[in-house]
């Protein structure tokens, strides 16, 4: 059983109107009236709000949260209401914080929305979480996971995390006072482009409402105290499949911050910790934009054009005049290149076509390898209108 992190301060009285709006959760023993205060009471800072965000956002203001801060620096784009439900069509183009905040009014009036429409860094991530009693992690990228984590720890907040990816989710609360945190369970971040990302992989819309809901789900219960939280544990669930598994996390005593002899004391550089600052001594990829390579296409040069993506990917848009050869079959089909002729290599967005080209370079390839800058997104923006982004 958890202890609420609200405790040792006067809690608000609920005026008649909380007291009808709330009714369903006072009828509960294990909330009740002292609950519903410290709802009232409570002040939670939501990473992010896109899929994850969302659900955390609405279900935390109807339940009666009585702050909830917003960090976000994105804008809202139309591939974002697929999943993101806080934000609508007419929300296009403002910024994340700001559609989040209208819906979260538009939900509770009582709330107090506090935006921050900015990236969480290293610089700022202290002073904006100090005054909060949880974290709910809605982030989407490891190096602001780990961020996270360590601001947590330092500061000795509750981490409700949760991640997506596809059809597959995970949720836990990293808590270093009780049980382990996020460095305990993933010690170093992958390799950078080892997990592509949601926008690259895809995502089921449904998702992160379900995985969202269960952070939200654990907020609470840290809030009101009581309950089994899931700290210490990872759930894992399928979507696919409708099954969850659940791990059970052990704290890693050599854990650099939060073991028995730390050696982080302080917030660290992220991007690098992650390896996602450029290697110096790392030949750097040229690139080549949509407008120019439509000019080379059109003077007849001789190009080779190759397309990384996957199948389903080339059937929602096809490149004029390129060569299907996905990422994991390159430095195997070496041969099939002639090293006296440019390559351009394509992708959705212009990262995959990076590790493209790296893994032929590794292979001893010697000709010229290009990548087109910000994938057939740019070129459907840029060069033909007609196509689709994704």
């Amino acid at each position: 059983m958890t202890e609420s992190v609200i405790k040792d301060r006067d809690l608000p009285d609920l005026t008649n109107e909380e007291i009808g709006r709330y009714s369903r959760h006072l009828l509960l023993p294990e909330v009740g009236l002292e609950g519903q205060k410290r709802l009232k009471e409570a002040k939670v800072l939501l990473v992010g709000t896109g899929g994850l965000g969302a659900p955390l956002a609405l279900y935390l203001a109807a339940a009666g949260v009585g702050t909830l801060g917003i960090v976000d620096f994105d804008f809202v784009e139309e591939s974002n209401l697929q999943r993101q439900v806080i934000h609508g069509t007419k929300d296009v183009g403002r910024p994340k914080v700001a559609s989040a905040k209208d819906r979260i009014k538009g939900i509770n009036p009582r709330c107090n929305v506090v935006t921050y429409n900015t990236m969480l860094t290293s610089a700022n991530a202290l002073d904006i979480m100090k005054d909060y009693d949880v974290v709910a992690d809605g982030t989407d990228n490891y190096q602001t996971r780990y961020l996270v984590n360590d601001a947590c720890v330092l500061l000795g907040i509750p981490n409700v995390y949760g991640s997506i990816f596809q059809f597959e989710g995970q949720a836990s609360v990293f808590y270093a006072k009780e049980g382990p945190c996020y460095r305990c369970l993933y010690p170093e971040p992958p390799p950078p482009g080892l997990v592509p990302s949601c926008a690259e992989g895809g995502v089921v819309g449904v998702l992160p409402g379900i995985v969202g809901c269960l952070q939200a789900n654990e907020v609470i219960k840290l809030i009101v105290g009581g309950g089994d939280t899931l700290i210490g544990r990872l759930l894992l669930f399928d979507a696919w499949k409708l099954k969850f598994r659940e791990l059970e996390l052990d704290k890693d005593p050599h854990c650099p911050i939060c073991g028995k002899s730390p050696t982080i004391y302080e917030l660290i550089d992220y991007e690098q910790f992650c390896g996602l600052k450029k290697n110096q001594d790392e030949e750097p990829v040229e690139i080549i934009t949509a407008r120019e390579l439509k000019e080379r296409i059109d003077r007849n040069d001789p190009l080779q054009i190759i397309d990384t993506r996957e199948p389903h990917e080339r059937a929602i848009v096809k490149f004029p005049q390129a060569r299907a050869i996905p990422l994991g079959q390159m430095a195997r089909r070496i041969d099939e290149f002639d090293p006296a002729v440019d390559a351009v290599f394509i992708c959705k967005i212009g990262q995959r076509s990076v590790f493209a080209i790296r893994a032929l370079r590794e292979a001893g390839y010697k000709g010229r390898l290009l990548n087109l800058k910000d994938g057939i997104n740019a070129w459907a923006r840029e060069v033909d209108t007609t196509l689709p982004t994704y």
